[in-house]
């Protein structure tokens, strides 16, 4: 027997119900003994037969796709950048002036046009009583790895002036590899003698102290520790205080010594210059600092002898 939804719907306004929405019919199965066919005493009534009732279908949400991340990147307003290629544009300059007279040390040697004086150079503008040998003194500056100082600081160049065969001689050493450290710490020991006076700008209270550290941690003597030291800092401070802006080497080249650098590569700057150099980079700062390393004991050699004149 088959009971449809209209009839379904009169039964319920019969029982004073309100009939249910039109929905999508579904099949139910009812046994045939729970639900009696008004036709049971005709014999030519069909068999009774299953039960329909049509209801409304359960939809079930379609499962959530996953997130990728392109669509989060949208979300974000992220954008991947495409990767740039760098293109060399040729081989990188690699060279560092002077001959290598050690694995990754390299020495360059100038002679520069500046006579010694006649007689021993009075050092009364360092408040001293005493003269000293011109042949004797030795000019020194340093390029390092930093201002800070300490075990970490190392100095990867050095620069030293002195009066040799009636010219002032120039000559510096650069390291191209950690390693090659311990060799420059021989090479510069072999410079000083005994009666050798330094002179520096600034470099009783830097340079100096380094240098002493290094040969410490390299475990060799110290050959700068006995030594006398003339610092010309002190002196062109207590005279020029108050009459220049400041007193930096640059700024006693200009207004003393009328000397204006073309090119300079600020001493601040040699500590990338070096390191670059190390990480595979162009050797082209890495020659500017010694440029200037090599202005700055030229400026030394200068220095002493206006202050000595005054």
């Amino acid at each position: 027997m088959s009971v449809t939804l209209e009839r379904l719907r009169a039964l319920k306004r019969e029982a004073g119900g309100h009939a249910p929405p039109p929905a999508a019919p579904v099949a139910v199965a009812v046994h045939p003994a729970i639900v009696e066919s008004p036709c049971a005493g005709d014999p030519t009534a069909p068999p009774p037969a299953a039960l329909e009732v049509r209801t409304p279908p359960i939809t079930t949400p379609a499962p959530r796709a996953a997130t990728s991340i392109e669509a989060l990147r949208r979300l974000l307003g992220v954008r991947e950048r495409p990767a740039v290629a760098l293109r060399p544009h040729g081989p990188v300059d690699r060279h560092v002036p002077g001959e290598e007279i050690a694995p990754g040390l390299f020495y360059v040697e100038e002679r520069v046009p500046l006579p010694p004086p006649d007689a021993p150079v009075p050092l009364a503008f360092a408040r001293r009583d005493d003269a000293v040998d011109p042949h004797a003194l030795l000019f020194f500056d340093t390029e390092t790895t930093g201002l800070a100082g300490g075990t970490g600081t190392r100095a990867f160049m050095v620069g030293a002036a002195d009066w040799h065969d009636g010219g002032l001689r120039v000559r510096q050493l650069t390291i191209a590899t950690l390693a090659a450290e311990d060799a420059m710490l021989r090479t510069f020991a072999g410079w000083l003698r005994p009666g050798t006076v330094l002179s520096s700008y600034n470099g009783r209270c830097y340079d100096a102290p380094l240098l002493k550290t290094r040969y410490r941690l390299a475990r060799q003597p110290c050959p700068v520790a006995p030594l006398d030291h003339v610092d010309l800092l002190f002196p062109t401070r207590r005279r020029y205080r108050g009459v220049w802006e400041n007193c930096r080497l640059a700024t006693v080249e200009r207004e003393l010594l009328r000397i204006v650098r073309e090119d300079d590569l600020p001493g601040s700057e040699a500590p990338a210059a070096w390191l670059a150099y190390l990480r595979g980079g162009s050797a082209r700062n890495l020659r500017r600092v010694l440029a200037h390393n090599r202005q700055d004991v030229i400026t030394l050699a200068r220095l002493l002898l206006r202050l000595a004149e005054a």
